[in-house]
């Protein structure tokens, strides 16, 4: 497949447009494999040892721009048009075996190493990772709050590697465009091709300095908000050649380069503020190097970055970046810690680089160079080498998520008979019966999508959605009833409903993931989304007027004591200026552990976790400045009897994260939760 463009072909007649000029970025550059190295070091010393990210990824970016521009350059100069089929097929015998075998090997260890609760989660973000989406995936975990409770999986580090293998389908597409305009109108391919990349780069960096400010947790996964990154090192590409300086000047750019870019992830939270202006600094850095090149100066930093081991450990980056990750999360869960320390750190980086060796000795090696495998390496051969990698992903992912989706079809046969299962009251002091033995519900497999029927409904939101009321109950109803916070007064929905139902109020429902309901906007930060969500709130309050909201007291945290934000304070002044009464629910505890995930792993009576860790000993709330509306409920020692937060009560799951109830385990506090909101309402 290819593409041509109009004008002569022959690359020695001087006058075609695409008279064909010598490129040191194309050319081997001895420091740039001691550059891979010391960004893919860096990236892996940072998620080991200090859990932050280092912006060494954004200098694969800036070198695969530089690249591939350098690359179709040549293509274009030698063919006269864009080879299409044989660029990516090329690609994809280069990049996808090796990705496709650590795929693979996460596989194997998630059914050995992970607990059976994240299988599903894991699968569909391999076959993402295959298919190079799982950033988009990623972006949308990142506005998804419940998503963000999920643990860290096994390839979220392919994301970047997603981003790349768009930017592969692009780039080839706008280089055709340049070089069709610049054959046509005989303009030089260097300035078409400028241009084209220029443009793209400019607006790529507006818009990632925009959406960086505005979302984030987004625009760290938005190719859009990265293209820029591609771009300049292709803008670098295409003046390489040109760029003359003396060599003491390069000697002085090749440190400053190297410092900046070991020094970034040091200085620069680089996780929350990247990637826009601000990922100027590894881009700039690794631009530095490159313009340095090879000094030949005994004091240049080149000497460093072309040391023999350096360089052999730029060949091994690909696999190192592909390895490292997957063998962290393993060992963390193993080991049940947060980060390594020194000795285990530089275990996970040595079985690390074993197989990141391996890979590139019995993968790289032979699928890289055609003749391993017979044959001169055509494009339909090329295709099929990594069509032969890619499929077996696809069909082992497929028939694992088959045969999971089996399983649980037959577990939702079994039994689910109330006296199995009854949840919050075999909790009670009073009860005397036997316990009889049954099956954990909701199953640990299936308990992150063990949520309120908010969900469905809609009335329940995230991102940029707006505030949307579920309205339930009869419209005559005596008392009216409304459920306004965030995901943490969202999971209360089944019980709370279950309680309108049986007295006959009317519930009126609207909740938002991680927005607490501060119509001041003390509390929530500078999240626009959640400012707009608020002030809807407000405003649907005053025009429902309804007796009572119910919303959270306090907010307990995860690592410190559990406190009242100050918004909460002036949020419930602003209703009772309304004549609206607040029943103010104190929080629940956060658990170290995700219930599901601890569950699957063993036994459930090991899931035990204090109240105290993420609790005050007294409620906070208790304080002489409430508002006369106020009434302040407490349902913590019924979920955690004496403090003592069990990961199942009832043979059903509490937790189906670190803070947030099953539906199930909800609907079965409704007496409890009837008791609290009649004496607090006096309905």
């Amino acid at each position: 497949m290819s593409v041509s463009v109009p004008g002569p072909r022959s690359t020695t007649d001087p006058a075609t447009p695409f008279r064909k000029t010598h490129s040191r970025a194309g050319g081997f550059r001895p420091e740039v494999e001691g550059l891979r190295a010391v960004a893919v070091l860096s990236v892996a010393f940072h998620h080991i040892w200090f859990g932050r990210v280092s912006g060494g990824v954004d200098v694969f970016l800036l070198l695969t721009g530089f690249f591939i521009t350098g690359s179709l350059l040549r293509s274009v100069e030698r063919h006269g048009r864009v080879m299409f089929w044989q660029f990516w097929t090329r690609l994809a015998r280069r990049l996808i075996p090796m990705a496709a075998v650590c795929l693979v090997g996460i596989m194997a260890a998630t059914f050995v190493f992970l607990p059976r609760s994240r299988w599903q989660e894991i699968l569909a973000e391999i076959r993402a990772a295959a298919l190079y989406h799982q950033n988009w995936e990623l972006a949308e975990k990142a506005v998804d709050y419940l998503a963000r409770e999920e643990a860290i999986g096994p390839v979220q580090h392919f994301w970047s590697l997603s981003i790349q293998g768009q930017f592969y389908v692009v780039w080839p597409l706008l280089f055709a465009v340049a070089a069709f305009v610049a054959a046509r109108r005989r303009w030089s391919l260097h300035v078409a091709v400028g241009a084209v990349v220029a443009g793209v780069g400019l607006v790529s960096l507006a818009h990632s300095v925009h959406i960086t400010d505005q979302d984030q947790a987004w625009a760290y996964f938005d190719t859009g908000a990265r293209l820029w990154e591609f771009a300049l090192g292709g803008l670098l590409a295409l003046v390489i050649d040109r760029v003359m300086l003396p060599g003491r000047l390069r000697v002085l750019l090749g440190w400053v380069g190297l410092v900046g870019l070991v020094s970034c992830g040091m200085v620069l939270q680089v996780s929350t503020m990247f990637p826009g202006w601000v990922a100027l600094w590894p881009t700039s850095a690794a631009m530095l190097v490159i313009v340095a090149g090879t000094t030949g100066s005994r004091f240049g930093a080149d000497r460093l970055l072309t040391w023999g081991p350096l360089m052999a450990l730029g060949r091994l980056s690909y696999g190192l970046y592909l390895w490292h990750w997957p063998v962290l999360v393993c060992w963390l869960h193993v080991t049940d810690r947060v980060r390594a320390g020194v000795v285990d750190g530089v275990l996970v980086l040595g079985v690390s680089l074993v197989l990141a060796w391996c890979s590139h000795r019995w993968v790289e090696g032979v699928t890289k160079h055609p003749t391993h495998l017979g044959g001169r390496g055509s494009p339909a051969r090329s295709l099929g080498v990594a069509t032969a990698f890619l499929v077996p992903v696809l069909l082992l992912t497929g028939l694992w998520e088959v045969r999971g989706a089996e399983e649980r079809r037959a577990r939702s046969t079994q039994t689910t008979e109330a006296d199995h299962y009854p949840g919050a009251a075999a909790a009670d002091p009073r009860r005397t019966d036997d316990l009889p033995e049954a099956p954990v519900l909701p199953d640990p497999a299936d308990a992150h999508e063990d949520l309120p029927h908010t969900h469905e409904l809609g009335c329940h939101v995230s991102g940029e959605r707006p505030l949307n009321v579920c309205e339930e109950g009869p419209d005559d109803a005596e008392h009216t009833l409304a459920l306004v916070g965030a995901s943490r007064m969202d999971h209360w929905y089944p019980a709370v409903i279950t309680v309108a139902e049986e007295q006959g109020w009317k519930l009126l429902t609207f909740t938002r993931s991680g927005c607490l309901f501060d119509v001041e906007e003390l509390d929530n930060g500078n999240d626009p989304d959640c400012r707009r969500w608020n002030e809807q709130a407000l405003d649907t309050l005053k025009r429902l007027r309804p007796d009572a909201v119910v919303t959270s007291s306090t907010r307990a945290r995860a690592h410190g004591k559990e406190y009242v934000p100050d918004g909460y304070l002036q949020t419930w002044k602003r209703l009772d200026d309304l004549g609206i009464d607040v029943i103010g629910l104190r929080d629940l505890p956060r658990r170290e552990t995700s219930g599901a995930d601890c569950v699957a792993d063993g036994p459930p009576e090991e899931c035990v976790e204090s109240a105290l860790r993420s609790l005050s000993v007294h409620d906070p709330a208790a304080r002489n400045d409430l508002p006369d509306n106020v009434t302040l409920v407490d349902l913590t020692e019924v979920v955690c009897p004496d403090g003592r937060c069990d990961a199942v009560v009832g043979n059903v799951l509490v937790f189906w994260d670190h803070s947030h109830l099953t539906a199930t385990y909800a609907r079965t506090l409704a007496p409890q939760m009837g008791r609290a909101l009649t004496e607090a309402t006096g309905w």
